[in-house]
């Protein structure tokens, strides 16, 4: 890998491995793997626990876990669009209406890898080029670090380094990011759908590459080695 976050998650006493987001033409590299078992609803947190203990989530348009996933991370619908949009919001209560509903749907479009492997896992040094976000895993006082690490070098005016959108989890790893090459973190795991996969006190913070180098970057010049985090942490106990 091209950073090294040792610095920022010692700092942040974060014991959770990053987790990665690839599309890779190849997964020998990857393994161990673990795969959705075929015809099954698996949502991809569902290996949350998978991805602790070192294991790499394999998906594929033809076997994504969830049709969601395989929508949002692959496309085209599995279904109707009319009928995505009755479940979405007669079944499920997403949206308060059909109009607003079908408005979402047509602005946020699915990702197009570009290789038939998506692999969703512990963060592979030799595997850089092929990684597209990167995720932390955090409770809440960590999550409010990183919140200020992403607004560090954020200019008044400029898009928003940090957003909260609405959307899938699987959505909130990749797909809600309107470019991938600029620095930007989601607020991911808020679909209640997924929560029961995760601790009650764990949120994701997903970031873009370009993020992630800032992120590394902050030294002790930043609010990282300041009175304000170690008087929280002294708090807490840490």
């Amino acid at each position: 890998m091209d950073l090294d976050p040792t610095n920022l998650l010692k700092r942040m006493h974060l014991a959770i491995p990053l987790i990665g987001f690839y599309d890779a033409p190849d997964t020998s590299r990857f393994k161990p793997l673990v795969k959705p078992k075929p015809q099954r609803h698996m949502c991809v947190f569902s290996f949350y626990k998978n991805w602790l203990d070192g294991e790499m989530l394999h998906i594929t348009k033809d076997n994504p876990g969830c049709a969601g996933c395989g929508y949002w991370l692959f496309g085209p619908f599995t279904r109707s669009h009319k009928d995505y949009v009755e479940f979405l919001v007669d079944d499920e209560g997403l949206k308060s209406s059909h109009d607003l509903m079908n408005q979402w749907l047509d602005y946020h479009k699915p990702y197009s890898p570009k290789y038939p492997n998506i692999l969703i896992g512990p963060l592979k040094q030799d595997q850089y080029e092929y990684l597209k976000s990167i995720t932390f895993y955090v409770n809440p006082d960590q999550l409010s670090l990183l919140i200020l690490g992403a607004h560090y070098n954020s200019a008044s005016g400029n898009p928003s380094p940090v957003i909260a959108p609405f959307g899938s989890g699987c959505m909130e790893l990749l797909t809600l990011f309107e470019n991938l090459n600029a620095p930007q973190a989601i607020i991911g795991t808020t679909d209640i759908a997924m929560r029961n996969y995760l601790p009650p006190d764990i949120l994701a913070f997903t970031v873009t590459k370009s993020m992630f180098k800032q992120l590394c970057e902050l030294d002790e010049k930043s609010f990282l080695y300041k009175t304000f985090w170690d008087n929280l942490k002294k708090v807490r106990g840490v």
